[in-house]
């Protein structure tokens, strides 16, 4: 019995890419000088610190909210639509207040950025 010889399929962007030239030596990370370093460092610092308002707005809204449906399950009862509240509070609520604490953070940063 012979055996078959197997070739690789592949794309032509996946030739293409293979046969370009691959930069040689190691790369390395670039050095900034040591006033930008220092600025970088203190927007990190700065941001870091920001973030955490966001932060701990992320976790009330994800672990607050079965929180209040544990102190209130008379929510479970209450419907819109046909729906249990409830069901709603954890479905819609979120996103939207997720998408709102994401672009205030941004916005904090940003300024933190252009101080």
């Amino acid at each position: 019995m012979s055996r078959v010889k197997r070739v690789a399929v592949t794309s032509p962007q996946t030739r293409l890419a293979r046969s370009r030239p691959r930069a040689r030596g190691r790369w390395r990370v670039p050095r900034l000088a040591a006033s930008d370093a220092e600025r970088a460092d203190l927007l990190y610092r700065a941001q870091r610190r920001g973030g955490l308002p966001a932060l701990a707005g992320m976790f009330g809204l994800v672990f607050g909210l079965p929180l209040v449906f544990g102190i209130f399950p008379g929510l479970d009862s209450v419907r819109l639509a046909g729906i249990p509240l409830s069901w709603l509070m954890i479905a819609i609520l979120p996103y939207p207040a997720m998408a709102l604490l994401s672009w205030w953070q941004l916005r904090r940063a940003e300024k933190i950025e252009d101080e």
